[in-house]
């Protein structure tokens, strides 16, 4: 069974996913993620990975800090590092670190992982071979503890 699931995180991780490009597609994929708030886990690629989904509470406050965080950091008059597998049915989300992009988009031999994972499937350890930052490692330690 684990096997399973560790199959099934995987395809979905591999599948097919469409950018919020405009910050007014990623506030859509927000409140649509607000809508359903239970049963999601929260994946921050180089930490352990999360045995259980947080709580809707946890899930809507760790949304409105990303939010911060990625309107802050990524000073564009787009969006753009945000990913759905499908943005008006969402069941996993690949968020781009905005401090290491590296080829988000396009092709790449080595595509960079995205800096966090939202899943409704538990989440498997994606082999990150990087240490997370510092600064972001002390940021996920404050958003979820």
């Amino acid at each position: 069974m684990q096997e399973q699931v560790h199959s099934d995180y995987l395809q979905a991780f591999r599948g097919s996913f469409t950018s919020a490009l405009r910050w007014h597609h990623l506030e859509d994929l927000w409140q649509r993620l607000r809508e359903a708030p239970e049963g999601w886990f929260v994946y921050a690629v180089g930490e352990s990975v999360p045995a259980t989904a947080v709580s809707a509470e946890a899930f809507s406050a760790f949304l409105g800090e990303l939010d911060q965080l990625l309107r802050q950091e990524h000073d564009e008059d787009y969006c753009g590092i945000v990913y759905a597998d499908d943005l008006q049915n969402p069941s996993m989300v690949k968020i781009y670190d905005p401090n290491n992009l590296g080829v988000s988009c396009g092709f790449s031999e080595n595509p960079p992982l995205p800096g966090w994972v939202l899943s409704r499937i538990p989440p498997v350890d994606l082999q990150e071979n990087r240490p997370l930052p510092n600064n972001r490692r002390r940021w996920w330690r404050r958003v979820l503890p």
